[in-house]
């Protein structure tokens, strides 16, 4: 596994880890109108958990031969940026149309959302990115065997 796949899976894992908390805090906050007590210790432990295997394997490299990137490394990047652009397009749409069916026309939606809604579009980008790199090199190559 190249410096490439382990950076994907590590922002894989990172974003979906943020996405599920998110949508947790969101429950928990805006639901049900409370915030368990120990918030501070479970992100604590969550981060600690986390990030102690993750520089571990993020940079431990596999041989000393292994090369940093290729040519082909650089194009499943340009493809994954490209992919997730895209879907940077078509968030920012939805976040624009669906409101208007929830609050309506005459509606308000509060100030501190819009930093809500654009890190949560931030995270599904860094989501689809890492997920359309690691697909790109488990389609790839499989024919040239």
């Amino acid at each position: 596994m190249n410096k490439t796949q382990k950076g994907a899976w590590s922002i894989l894992i990172a974003s979906l880890f943020l996405i599920v908390f998110g949508i947790l805090l969101f429950t928990e906050v805006v639901i049900l109108k409370s915030l368990f007590i120990s918030l501070h210790r479970f992100i604590a432990l969550l981060l600690v958990c986390f990030l102690v295997p993750y520089f571990i394997f993020l940079f431990k490299k596999q041989s000393s031969a292994e090369v940093e990137s290729d040519e082909r490394d650089s194009l499943i990047a340009k493809r994954a940026i490209l992919v997730s652009f895209v879907s940077v397009w078509i968030m920012l749409a939805a976040v624009c149309i669906v409101p208007r069916f929830i609050v309506g026309y005459a509606g308000s939606v509060p100030v501190w959302v819009i930093s809500l809604v654009n890190f949560s579009i931030f995270l599904v980008a860094m989501f689809i990115y890492s997920a359309a790199v690691l697909l790109q090199y488990g389609w790839g190559g499989k024919h040239h065997e």
